[in-house]
């Protein structure tokens, strides 16, 4: 049995337990939480030990991973623990919102090669996974354009916006780097953005509701993302990968495909999955495994650390196109 120490037990880190208790690889040893409450919550749900000091569980030689999903400002210093207990390490997304910060782990982290596998669940959903290996296939021939739509079926809440990081780190982040795993060594080098809130909420912490991002890589190919942070249809998630000899769709999901005909519509079907945590269920399942299998063989897993550097290093230019209202050219 591999032993688990989760840091962090608010929304995602509560999801991440129960998908590690139904693990039959993984046990939950250790919950690290700053809130009792929480902590306790975890003790008493798991059976596991519910811990306050960091430093007895990366000192533990019974703890096989550390599974990071604690506030954003902490992630590079448990990293850099994990790195130093030669731990394998998980880690949510974002790295961190100061990159010069995650440049500096990077030198250690290419330095001491850990098991590392960053958060960036989009990657394993078998949908947006499949039309990958059909586009490495060559279904649709040369790669042409990419198009993401990414639509939260309402905004989290007001205290997590205002440390966020904003709608192109927080939300963002993840498009720009499923596009990179589309464009593979392909890589993003001019990016315009522009951004918009008709919520006088967002003006006030300096963020945006809504925002649209155009890019192009290196061989030419157009990528177009579109994010809501709030979508009255429920949580619409697709990506179309557009190419010389068709089209690749990964589209929303359902309860199921069935649809209501009658004297007053035609063609009435079920609603989106409405939460992140549904949309994505299978893909976090397949990450965990994909994590039990970086224990215990030295494997690259889909999303790495520099897969987390390089998704931020676009959201910084993102961000400065929509400040400097110019095209940005990345290096």
């Amino acid at each position: 049995m591999i032993n688990v120490a989760l840091l962090g037990f608010g929304r995602i880190g509560q999801m991440h337990a129960r998908n590690i208790n139904k693990n039959k690889n993984l046990k939950l040893l250790y919950v690290y939480e700053k809130i009792e409450k929480l902590g306790k919550n975890a003790q008493k749900l798991y059976n596991c030990n519910f811990e306050r000091n960091s430093n007895k569980i990366f000192s533990d030689e019974k703890v096989d991973i550390i599974f990071i999903s604690s506030p954003t400002n902490t992630h590079i210093k448990f990293i850099e623990e994990g790195i130093r207990y030669k731990k394998t390490i998980f880690c949510e997304k974002p790295l961190d919102l100061n990159i010069k910060k995650i440049i500096k782990t990077l030198k250690k982290v290419k330095k001491n090669k850990p098991k590392i596998q960053l958060g960036f669940n989009r990657r394993y959903d078998p949908g947006h996974h499949s039309i990958k290996k059909d586009l490495e296939n060559n279904k649709i021939g040369q790669l042409e354009k990419i198009i993401i739509t990414s639509r939260d079926p309402a905004p989290p809440s007001k205290s997590y916006l205002k440390s966020s990081g904003g709608i192109f780190r927080d939300m963002m982040i993840h498009d720009f780097d499923l596009c990179r795993y589309y464009l593979k060594n392909d890589e993003i080098n001019e990016i315009s953005s522009s951004a918009s809130s008709f919520e006088p909420f967002y003006k006030k912490i300096k963020d945006y509701e809504l925002a649209t991002v155009t890019m192009k890589s290196k061989k030419g190919v157009i990528c177009v993302i579109t994010n809501s942070r709030h979508c009255s249809f429920g949580y619409d998630q697709r990506v179309e990968l557009f190419g010389k000899k068709g089209m690749l769709i990964s589209g929303n999901q359902k309860n199921n495909a069935t649809e209501l005909f009658s004297s007053n519509q035609s063609h009435s079907q079920k609603p989106f999955l409405n939460f992140f945590i549904e949309r994505y269920k299978e893909a976090y399942h397949l990450q965990l495994n994909e994590l039990v299998s970086l224990h215990k063989k030295r494997i690259k897993p889909r999303s790495t650390f520099e897969d987390g550097y390089l998704a931020l290093k676009i959201a910084n230019a993102a961000l400065k196109s929509l400040v400097q209202k110019r095209l940005i050219k990345l290096k």
